[in-house]
């Protein structure tokens, strides 16, 4: 109800339109800025205030995210690749609620992830154009959640540093002008708004004194990282506040593990194996910039969500889903190429293994809810595990079928099987959670 109403808002004001104003009457804005309203504010001129005017843009900005992630993925490690990563970020629990609720985050994904594809371009050719689209992208990202969006930027700049085609002088000077245009994107609705005198616009809603600087370093800011934001109850010190504890360990706990973690260790496990495998390639070598881009992405915002003792509700991890799903195909695609030595059959075993064994423990937190999928899982696992072994000694197209099928079975049937229960349930209020109830949950979700 909180965001519908400003999009009912701005179907009826222009100016509550600009400024996201939670009312027509432009007394407060909603207490984010209002790139996605926009787009929802747009369908509600078109076709009405209702449901599907309202959900349908986040659906087809999920659709978009998972699109641009497998021509981000395929154009460097191939189709299967893509289509694994894909697959990924469309059964991930946490999108599928995300991509048909009216909050921010369904638009954010979508430009983090276009800017990575913007990357994986820039990073081809030593393309100016390209990297200055980065940047764009994801000061789009900040007009549609703030700080949040500069999350992916520390990677995204370190691998084109680092990986880069030119000459060191050259990637600096692009970088700058990457960095310009982040900036212009992402501060010109900010200084536009702060242009305009506080008597003739709506309150900052969640600012402090009208203003959307301290809304931005406050509350949406550095009061998510230290617990001060007012509102906040922190989690710090691995005490459970109002939103949870915090630790290195949160997005495997029972409020975010199974929105989120289900294909996090075998995403880990590939990024560790593949920066091994490419330790010593040349600079610019695309499987070593493939996982610095994705897995940079996932490392500090993994960091940022595990250690935040400010708001950090659970679906805001729909952000890691991209960076995930890109290692997992990239991961799955490298290391299938070398199945036949010892190297590859042990990270697809582990992979296996750890996969299954985080699957059983998330699907045993809910154990009135399918028990005999974490058995299957488990089963399956083994059978995996045993064709992968054996695929070595016996080069045989119907083995190496049967070893995919099942590994595909390990890695996905939980993640799916929440994916599709939360497709199937609606879901109201505003800290909604995906897939069925489990043990141990804590907060107000």
């Amino acid at each position: 109800s909180f965001s519908s109403a400003a999009v009912q808002a701005g179907t009826k004001s222009w100016k509550a339109f600009f400024f996201g104003s939670s009312d027509a009457a432009n007394f407060i804005t909603i207490d984010k800025p209002p790139a996605a309203l926009w787009i929802m504010d747009l369908a509600a001129r078109l076709f009405g205030v209702n449901a599907w005017s309202i959900l349908v843009p986040q659906a087809l900005e999920g659709v978009a995210a998972v699109g641009m992630l497998y021509a981000g993925v395929r154009r460097w490690f191939g189709a299967g690749a893509g289509l694994l990563a894909g697959a990924v970020l469309a059964l991930t629990p946490v999108a599928a609620l995300m991509f048909r609720f009216n909050n921010p985050d369904a638009l954010l994904v979508l430009a983090l992830t276009a800017a990575a594809y913007a990357m994986v371009r820039a990073l081809e050719a030593g393309s100016t154009r390209w990297l200055v689209a980065a940047g764009t992208l994801v000061g789009f990202g900040f007009v549609t959640k703030m700080l949040q969006a500069l999350l992916v930027v520390p990677a995204f700049a370190l691998v084109y540093l680092f990986a880069g085609p030119p000459k060191l002088g050259r990637r600096i000077a692009q970088l700058l002008l990457a960095a310009v245009a982040l900036a212009v994107s992402s501060l010109w609705w900010v200084v536009a708004v702060m242009a305009v005198p506080a008597s003739q616009r709506p309150f900052i809603g969640g600012s402090q004194n009208n203003s959307l600087w301290n809304l931005i370093f406050g509350y949406n800011g550095f009061g998510r990282l230290t617990g001060s934001e007012s509102g906040s109850v922190g989690g710090g010190g691995g005490n459970v506040g109002r939103w949870g504890p915090t630790g290195w360990l949160r997005m495997f706990n029972s409020a975010f593990g199974g929105q989120i973690s289900w294909l996090l260790p075998a995403a880990l496990i590939f990024l560790v194996a593949g920066v091994a495998l490419t330790w010593r390639a040349k600079r610019d070598d695309r499987g070593r910039s493939g996982l610095m881009l994705w897995g940079g992405w996932l490392l500090v915002t993994a960091v940022v969500f595990s250690l935040g003792q400010g708001i950090i509700h659970p679906y805001y991890t729909v952000a890691l889903a991209p960076a995930i799903g890109a290692l997992v195909g990239i991961g799955a695609a490298m290391w299938w190429a070398r199945r036949h030595t010892w190297a590859g059959r042990g990270v697809l075993s582990v992979v296996v293994v750890a996969t299954a064994w985080w699957s059983y423990v998330l699907l045993k937190r809910s154990p009135a809810w399918h028990p005999w999928l974490r058995d299957a899982v488990a089963v399956v696992a083994v059978a995996a595990v045993a064709l992968i072994v054996v695929s070595f000694f016996r080069r045989s197209h119907l083995l190496a079928v049967g070893a995919a099928t099942t590994m595909l079975f390990v890695g996905f049937a939980g993640t799916a099987a929440y994916a599709f229960n939360t497709a199937s349930t609606a879901h109201a209020g505003s800290i909604p959670s995906a897939g069925p109830a489990v043990a141990g949950g804590f907060g107000p979700g």
